[in-house]
């Protein structure tokens, strides 16, 4: 009688917690990519120029400090969640989260320092989003009960990687208008939610206790930080190299991060009270769930950045596209992905609540491999409707994957864990989406160093650019080519201006070499070279993932005493 008498009000606080988390999981992962595709704005709001040398660097903290911050501070958060309350954490990190928006939008400083202000108060904001994400999941499995909590932690892990795939557009379509309005979306929804939140939001799990294990803590920051670090120095160019991999700095990074990383490890098997409990790796469900979203985030994330940069610095601007006006139609167009993704998200986690989620997970795997297989396969001026049915069964695959494999993850946790699990299901998502760039842009500067130099100097030269100035923009790092693409610049025109060189030459070859066509083709052929092996490795990593989903178990966890509690 009880509990019949309490159903009623229980059955509209799950929705009140999932509307509300769903819409901070969906704010937070839209601000890790709205940034990304509203970069030249930002750039040429701050007066900082893109192509710089040392401008590369401020480029890639503001795409990759968002995600090393979550990375890094989402297990800890979750832990303080399961210690001092899940609602009390989460609801901190909405405020801090609003906080930080509003002091991005109002950026006092030009070139470096602007910048700079920038990648401050992103950190901050991401040290919020972390308090959000590492939460939620918790919250939610508090909430419902155990044949729900599929579908709404599906909505919930939908509206995260929604929220990643709609910032592309929303970036576009805002910093058209202001750049400063990519953070001011985020203030009325971030100040209404957090009211609300606070106002509605109660603990229903189990609180535990304990102190907080500062060595383990230390150690897991420091060495993943030391990792992801070493990701962002390695994509740069150090002395004769196109990529800084061979960096001392950069190899010491990460040889110290793996080694805090190890000893991490020895402290949480010694701690009294662990920042984790190595011991949930002994579930089969957690362990290769967490394995399977591994690689499929470095997949997805990889693809992502390696599908802006092919839209924007090839495709786009030989059909017709203005460079400036690159970015958004680059997010419109990758809109079949979104759209894939939100369809099959919801629907595969209301159906792993009835059929078990390891064959959706792993099917979904399969699919998210072949969609990389048919994109290795496209040639680079392809027929964009073959481009839109693959990127929607990579979204389809995406959101087969994504509901069912968090549901097996927190399903398969005690109850009184379910912050810390989460928080490190999160890490391995954030981690993967990090370490994805630092990959893919390595693959795809490796295959384009080869060859891009040679094409770039001879094509130059043939349009009556003195041999000098062809050699100089010839021998720049690739990885100045890339990043001009995904900043909608056309890196010749760009480059060539300061030495006057166009100045003299003909009309002719003016038009040549500032128009659309002729960077698109110079860097097509050794970009889909590049292409070819970024596609491969991805497939790769969707039958690894998908082997591990396989190896999961059954993939609906045993019923729990806490279950029924919560």
């Amino acid at each position: 009688m009880t509990h019949a008498a309490k159903r009623p009000a229980d059955d509209r606080y799950k929705w009140t917690a999932l509307t509300n988390t769903t819409a901070a999981v969906f704010m937070s992962a839209l601000d890790g990519s709205i940034v990304l595709i509203a970069l030249p704005a930002i750039f040429r709001g701050v007066h900082l120029d893109p192509l710089a040398p040392g401008n590369i660097a401020y480029l890639l903290w503001m795409i990759m400090g968002y995600r090393l911050v979550q990375a890094v501070l989402v297990v800890t958060v979750g832990r303080l969640g399961d210690m001092f309350g899940r609602v009390r954490i989460y609801n901190a990190g909405f405020a801090v989260f609003t906080f930080a928006s509003v002091l991005l939008s109002f950026d006092p400083f030009d070139g470096g320092h602007g910048a700079m202000w920038l990648i401050g108060w992103r950190v901050l904001q991401a040290v919020g989003g972390s308090m959000l994400m590492a939460n939620s999941a918790a919250i939610l499995t508090d909430a419902f009960p155990k044949e729900q909590r599929g579908f709404a932690l599906g909505i919930n892990q939908v509206a995260a990687l929604g929220g990643m795939f709609i910032g592309l557009v929303a970036g576009g379509l805002l910093s058209a208008w202001d750049w400063r309005a990519v953070f001011w979306v985020n203030v009325p929804v971030g100040v209404f939610f957090t009211v609300w939140a606070y106002r509605t939001l109660r603990e229903t799990g189990q609180r535990v206790g304990g102190r907080i294990d500062w060595w383990g803590n230390i150690t897991f920051a420091v060495g993943l930080s030391a990792v992801l670090i070493a990701v962002t120095f390695g994509l740069q160019p150090y002395g004769g190299h196109t990529m800084g991999w061979t960096n001392p700095l950069v190899l010491g990074m990460v040889g110290g991060g793996l080694t805090l990383l190890a000893a991490f490890v020895v402290i949480e098997n010694r701690a009294t009270a662990p920042m984790i409990q190595l011991s949930l790796f002994r579930l089969r469900a957690f362990t290769f769930g967490n394995l399977a979203g591994l690689c499929i985030s470095i997949g997805r994330g990889g693809m992502q950045f390696v599908l802006i940069i092919w839209l924007q610095g090839i495709w786009l601007p030989l059909h017709g596209y203005d460079y400036a006006a690159t970015p958004l139609w680059a997010g419109i167009f990758m809109l079949p992905l979104t759209a894939g993704f939100l369809a099959a998200g919801p629907v595969s986690g209301y159906l792993s609540d009835r059929i078990g989620s390891r064959g959706l997970a792993t099917g979904g795997a399969l699919l998210f491999g072949a969609s990389f297989l048919g994109l290795m396969l496209l040639p680079i001026d392809f027929s964009y409707w073959v481009f839109a049915v693959l990127i929607a069964l990579n979204g389809i695959a995406s959101g087969m994957f994504a509901s069912p494999n968090s549901s097996s993850i927190m399903g398969s946790v005690p109850a009184h864990l379910r912050g810390v699990a989460s928080g490190m299901r999160a890490t391995f998502q954030n981690s993967g989406t990090a370490v994805s760039i630092g990959v893919f842009f390595s693959l795809m500067i490796a295959g384009l160093a080869g060859s891009l130099p040679h094409i770039l100097t001879s094509g130059l030269q043939q349009q009556g650019v003195p041999a000098q100035v062809a050699g100089q923009v010839g021998g720049l790092p690739p990885v100045s080519s890339l990043f001009a693409a995904q900043l909608g610049v056309n890196p010749v025109q760009h480059l060539l201006q300061p030495s006057g060189v166009l100045a003299r030459l003909t009309a002719e070859q003016r038009q040549a070499l500032t128009g659309r066509e002729f960077f698109p083709n110079l860097i097509s052929g050794p970009f889909h070279s590049g292409l070819v092996v970024v596609f491969a490795f991805g497939a790769v990593l969707a039958v690894l993932a998908a082997i591990a989903s396989a190896l999961r178990g059954s993939g609906s966890a045993p019923r729990r005493r806490e279950d029924s509690a919560g």
